[in-house]
């Protein structure tokens, strides 16, 4: 799967992307407990998407690092298309 076939509200069985640029790690806190968020901008030869990861992912990654996503999760926020590896997916770091 490319970054141009990504639809907002749908699943992402495989994608490959090249990290462009991780953004500050942030905490959070809500009812199920607290950890860290951070957005990740990426891109492909078809275009370019932000990820958001979580908690460990957040210091997995680093610019220039291709990953990979399993089973993720396309939505939007603030008018962007956003990818995430949801509650079933997984990111790999490639080497």
């Amino acid at each position: 799967m490319n970054v141009s076939d990504l639809e907002i509200g749908k699943g992402v069985d495989t994608i490959t992307l090249e990290v462009v640029e991780v953004g500050e790690v942030r905490e959070w806190t809500n009812a199920r407990g607290k950890g860290t968020v951070c957005t990740i901008k990426t891109k492909d030869d078809t275009g370019d998407v932000s990820v958001t990861l979580w908690n460990d992912d957040c210091d997995k990654v680093k610019a220039g690092d291709k990953i990979t996503i399993e089973n993720g999760w396309v939505s939007e926020f603030r008018g962007d298309k956003q990818l995430s590896t949801g509650r079933f997916g997984k990111l790999a770091v490639n080497q």
